[in-house]
């Protein structure tokens, strides 16, 4: 018994949506800092971390780190044709302003930067503190 072939069809590369500006989404956490490249329509186009940066353990939380994975997103945002950005930054991370400073390094022009940090404002209650 022979099994019929199926043909195989070549996947379509999807075209690059050229954007010339864009928003930038930095999350600066404790223990990592991402960036993402999104469109107008916050749509993502590329992004980076400072793990996918080829950082393990506790070197991802360095500023270094963030600097490093903002210029590899940014990089990766050339091929969608960004030139200007509006920055968003959100968490309390040491990756902050290092993130910010691997964007100008990496050719982009920064248009703004906006702070998106939640900070509590009443909420719940504290936890007590320890004793021993």
């Amino acid at each position: 018994m022979a099994t019929p072939e199926k043909k195989i069809t070549p996947k379509k590369k999807k075209a690059h949506r050229l954007t010339p500006n864009a928003l930038v989404y930095i999350l600066a956490g404790l223990n990592n800092t991402i960036v993402t490249f999104t469109d107008e329509g916050n749509q993502a186009l590329c992004w980076s971390s400072s793990g996918s940066s080829g950082f393990k353990g506790t070197r991802k939380s360095t500023p270094y780190a963030a600097q490093t994975a903002a210029k590899n997103a940014a990089e990766k945002a050339k091929e969608y044709g960004v030139e200007k950005v509006n920055v968003f930054v959100k968490g309390v991370g040491p990756g902050r302003e290092q993130a910010v400073r691997g964007l100008i390094a990496s050719g982009m022009e920064v248009l703004s930067i906006t702070d998106k940090t939640s900070v509590p404002h009443g909420g719940c209650r504290k936890r007590r503190p320890r004793r021993v």
